[in-house]
């Protein structure tokens, strides 16, 4: 039987491995391509693809009998019983904008459930990582266990989406509709926003049309911090997604009522 904790363990390895290839890269003057359509702008850069590789030649060394379902190159192994979700940069918007707040997503599925998740911020040095352990954060060689914080009233409650032009006129609707019965807003963290939850300092972050890669990581990261994670309809999320991840579970479903509005 696979050890999940030593699992936890290369999730960060291949954080770090990531690291070392897309860092060098921020801020010097790296190009990218579009390779969105009608929808809008999608840009890709080389760090993405070089970071996607590194992943997956380590996976294949170590664990050559696991899946891979990656943003770059697709997928291989999906109906193994340990499948690696990778999307090497999340938030490239921010990635080509000089921004810090992009992330490593790693997630592992085994036998079709989440176990681990992995959230590294590499130009800030630290990684958030949810699995068999509980939830920590790494940085500086240093590991701190981290966890949700409650948070009994919707009113005082912190919460997040990437930018509410992504959402159609319903979402946005909902969205405006949690945001004025809300605290506080913050907008543009990308999948960093979920760290934040896990890590106690935000309460919610909720995003539609994701896909397995942007949401994987993240689902189980905040999980394993106590928080919950679902669709906006409150089903387990699915192939593209909308996601709402809470930290404190009393909030959920009233989040999602309004949601719904």
């Amino acid at each position: 039987m696979t050890d999940l904790k030593r699992l936890e363990e290369f999730s960060l390895e291949l954080c770090g491995a990531a690291a070392d290839v897309a860092v060098p890269i921020f801020r010097a003057g790296c190009a990218h391509e579009d390779k969105g359509d009608a929808a809008g702008f999608d840009p890709v850069t080389e760090a993405d693809r070089r970071a996607e590789a590194v992943i997956r030649q380590l996976i294949q060394a170590r664990f050559p009998d696991h899946g891979v379902i990656g943003e770059e190159y697709g997928t291989d192994r999906p109906r193994a019983e340990f499948v690696w979700i990778v999307d090497p940069v999340d938030g490239t918007r921010a990635f080509i904008s000089g921004l810090p707040l992009w992330t490593t997503l790693i997630g592992l599925r085994q036998a079709g459930e989440l176990v681990i998740g992995a959230v590294a911020a590499p130009a800030l040095g630290e990684v958030f990582v949810g699995g068999p352990s509980g939830a920590r954060r790494v940085a500086g060689g240093i590991s701190t266990p981290i966890r949700a914080r409650a948070c009994p009233e919707l009113s005082a409650a912190v919460i997040s989406t990437t930018d509410p032009i992504l959402f159609d006129v319903q979402q946005k609707r909902g969205w405006d509709a949690l945001r004025t019965a809300t605290r506080l807003a913050r907008l543009g963290c990308d999948a960093y926003a979920y760290a934040m939850v896990a890590a106690g300092r935000m309460d919610a972050v909720a995003e539609t049309g994701l896909k397995p890669w942007d949401w994987a990581a993240p689902t189980a990261l905040v999980r394993s911090a106590g928080g919950t994670v679902t669709d906006w309809a409150g089903a387990e999320p699915s192939g593209e997604s909308s996601l709402l991840a809470v930290g404190d579970p009393a909030l959920a479903q009233s989040m999602r009522g309004l949601l719904a509005s």
